[in-house]
């Protein structure tokens, strides 16, 4: 079965990022045949890069991320950059990092009218410095404030579409290029 892990970047009560990723939860419940583990950083309690490398929680993300198919990041933009929330969580995936040679999607939200373009280049850049794949196509949604209500409904349709093809997008790489439909094996037995 292909597992999925969500990372949130935000810790903010009631925050736009969380909605946005309930909408990933919903599209990854309709495919029965994907797990999926969401993991927020106030569940967590990191250290700052250089001390305590090896602490319980950060042996914690390592085997949540480790054994997972396939990432997303989902990040709010703040001062121009991802948060601080999802940096430390990079930096406590070991080195070399847990997330060497995942596949690796990206969502960005922020109540700006360019969204969350700076802090997505800024994500991809250092998810592919420890090695991940980071998959062309990431979702930058801005005026995230008007594409949710106050009760975490998504009301604006073209945007709920793009937030779930981030999942969408990352199974179908996984699927095409992890998971491909011709082995190695069909490829070299002559099956006359």
């Amino acid at each position: 079965m292909k597992n999925i892990v969500i990372i949130k970047g935000s810790v903010r009560p009631n925050n736009y990022t969380s909605m946005a990723v309930d909408l990933l939860i919903d599209e990854i419940n309709k495919n029965h045949e994907v797990s999926y583990q969401v993991i927020d950083p106030k569940d967590y309690k990191l250290s700052y890069p250089g001390l305590n490398e090896h602490s319980v929680d950060a042996v914690r993300l390592i085997a949540a991320v480790k054994p997972a198919t396939g990432v997303i990041f989902a990040t709010p933009e703040y001062h121009g950059s991802f948060s601080a929330a999802i940096k430390l969580m990079i930096e406590n995936m070991g080195f070399p990092s847990a997330l060497s040679g995942k596949p690796i999607a990206l969502l960005g939200v922020a109540s700006g009218d360019i969204g969350a373009i700076k802090s997505l280049e800024s994500l991809r850049s250092v998810c592919s410095h420890v090695g991940g794949i980071v998959l062309p196509g990431p979702v930058s949604v801005p005026h995230i404030n008007k594409v949710f209500d106050e009760t975490g409904k998504c009301v604006d349709p073209k945007m709920e579409k793009r937030i779930r093809s981030v999942f969408l997008n990352l199974i179908n790489y996984i699927d095409e290029f992890n998971c491909p439909t011709v082995t190695l094996e069909d490829l070299v037995r002559d099956k006359n």
